[in-house]
């Protein structure tokens, strides 16, 4: 292994080729670097910052992920729109991939490596030395390369579009996983809250299978509630969960404690 790839780690990837589960957890509350500390105490592989659904600012989000890196904790980041603005300044700032939602076609999962990969496999633009190889200086030739097969790109699996593409869209050159998004895909189909549903088990069977075709992977999202469902996703193929969000967490924690010190007999 050349220095460089020896410094450029993404340990996600390197436990999705050896078949194993990765466990994720969604940054939502945290707005602080303290929570990639959190992360990796507790045994989880990679966070990911849901830009999405919240208010961090670019900036937060960026040191997160620079924090997240220097103790082996690879840092996702799911962006709110699919643009270079939001796409292109986290991964120069930090994170090792980027989720990028609502995509439907294989052309739109073209466009997203577009904007992820550097050439030959895509047009991002060099923005010279950067944090995931510690600002360190080495021939752009070698940087590129290196920063392309470390460099995550998760697709959401979240609209019937999509699913009707899915073969097309993951067999992508540069599309690195599915992330399946169970509610809104369960939104789409009409069958909201229904995890239990066959039809979001056929899914789940679609896109597993057609990922394995291409030696991909397939994610499991939106299910942090139901254990049985995660574990019934992986057994058939999943490899990377997304296990619930760090406000969750905290939550569940919290009200445990407190209902525990109500019950106390005095």
């Amino acid at each position: 292994m050349s220095e460089l790839r020896s410094i450029l780690r993404n340990h996600m990837k390197e436990k999705l080729a050896r078949n194993e589960v990765v466990a994720s957890m969604t940054v939502r509350y945290s707005r602080t670097i303290e929570i990639a500390r959190v992360a990796q105490t507790a045994g989880f592989d990679t966070i990911y910052v849901d830009m999405e659904h919240n208010t961090l600012s670019i900036d937060a989000v960026c040191q997160i992920c620079q924090s997240a890196q220097q103790i082996g904790i690879t840092p996702l980041v799911r962006v709110p729109a699919n643009t270079p603005e939001y796409i292109c300044r986290v991964l120069d700032g930090g994170a090792m991939g980027v989720i990028t939602p609502h995509i439907r076609s294989a052309a739109e999962a073209r466009e997203m490596v577009e904007l992820v990969k550097f050439p030959p496999i895509g047009h991002r633009s060099s923005g010279g030395a950067l944090s995931q190889y510690h600002y360190r200086s080495f021939p752009i030739t070698e940087t590129q390369a290196a920063m392309n097969d470390a460099t995550s790109l998760v697709v959401m699996m979240e609209t019937l579009a999509a699913l009707e593409n899915v073969e097309e869209i993951i067999a992508t050159e540069g599309v690195d996983m599915l992330l399946i998004g169970s509610n809104d895909l369960c939104g789409e189909m009409g069958i909201v809250g229904q995890y239990d549903h066959p039809r979001l088990k056929a899914a789940f069977e679609r896109c597993i299978a057609a990922a394995r075709k291409v030696g991909k992977h397939v994610g499991v999202g939106g299910l942090a509630s139901r254990d049985d469902l995660m574990t019934q996703f992986v057994q058939m193929g999943a490899r990377y969960v997304s296990t619930g969000t760090d406000l969750a967490f905290l939550l569940a924690a919290c009200t445990a404690k407190a209902k525990f010190v109500r019950g106390i007999a005095v």
